[in-house]
């Protein structure tokens, strides 16, 4: 039984290899797969384009392409910063007043579970575009962050509080001091979450503005390509979007790795 468990064992390296060789072989395998049944099959670009035509695409069309993706990043990175703000900044003051909390907590909840592909349309109509889509982005990055704060400051163990008050620490030291770094975990699990959310609500808002013709940022040429059949412009500003997801949340995943990596159960490596 111990020597069978040890061949399995593997080195914390050779772990960390295999988590990035392993996804990037089966990646290839597929897009060899998808050129193969598209030459095999003769299949026309309006209807499935290459993996080398969609490269050639978003080499041919880099610059209409990054322009757009520079707009849909920058009104993502402002949603999701006004989201973390305003979430972390909210869930404090719950935790601190709790006729607050029961106030203004249901209203966040009905924000949250109302769809973001009925609020666009309504936004478009009352708000400048870009206004619009910026406030998609807010909304549904919001909540998570709200949530997880809140939660993380209500689950601070109540002998440390007690402990705190103790020695006569005040309501703000309590709270900067004990709460706010105990609920670390999850302030920045809410982030992770809300930088993917905030891409998918400017992406839905861009497409609602495409729809009525205006708009510039990747969804919307996503819907430009689609009306015009450019099927191969579709794909490559759909694997830019997927770029920009990705991205997000490596960054958030790294910065959260760094914040917790000293003291936090989720994030001190071990050996395998």
């Amino acid at each position: 039984m111990g020597e069978g468990r040890a061949k399995d064992e593997i080195s914390p390296v050779a772990d960390r290899v295999l988590r990035v060789l392993l996804p990037i072989a089966m990646l290839a395998l597929g897009v060899a797969l998808w050129e193969l049944v598209v030459r095999v099959g003769g299949i026309p670009p309006y209807v499935l384009p290459s993996p080398w035509l969609v490269f050639s695409t978003l080499v041919s069309d880099r610059a209409l392409l990054s322009a757009s993706l520079l707009v849909t990043l920058t009104t993502t990175l402002q949603g999701f910063l006004l989201a973390a703000v305003g979430g972390v900044g909210l869930a404090v003051l719950f935790n601190q007043s709790r006729l607050i909390e029961y106030s203004l907590y249901p209203y966040a909840v009905i924000l949250q579970v109302t769809p973001i592909v009925a609020i666009a349309p309504l936004l478009l109509i009352y708000l400048p575009q870009q206004a619009a889509v910026l406030a998609c982005a807010w909304i549904v990055a919001f909540f998570p962050v709200l949530a997880n704060t809140t939660l993380g400051l209500n689950s601070v163990d109540h002998n440390l509080v007690d402990l705190f008050r103790l020695y006569g620490a005040t309501r703000r030291q309590v709270l900067f001091d004990l709460k706010l770094p105990a609920a670390q975990p999850y302030i920045l699990g809410g982030l992770k979450i809300a930088g993917g959310l905030s891409l998918i609500g400017a992406v839905v808002a861009e497409i609602a503005a495409g729809s009525a013709g205006a708009g510039s940022g990747l969804a919307y040429r996503i819907v430009e390509s689609g009306y015009r059949l450019n099927i191969p412009r579709m794909f490559a500003a759909l694997l830019l979007l997927s770029l920009a997801g990705i991205l997000i949340f490596f960054a958030l995943s790294v910065l959260s790795h760094l914040m917790l990596r000293r003291w936090h159960e989720s994030a001190i490596v071990r050996e395998v």
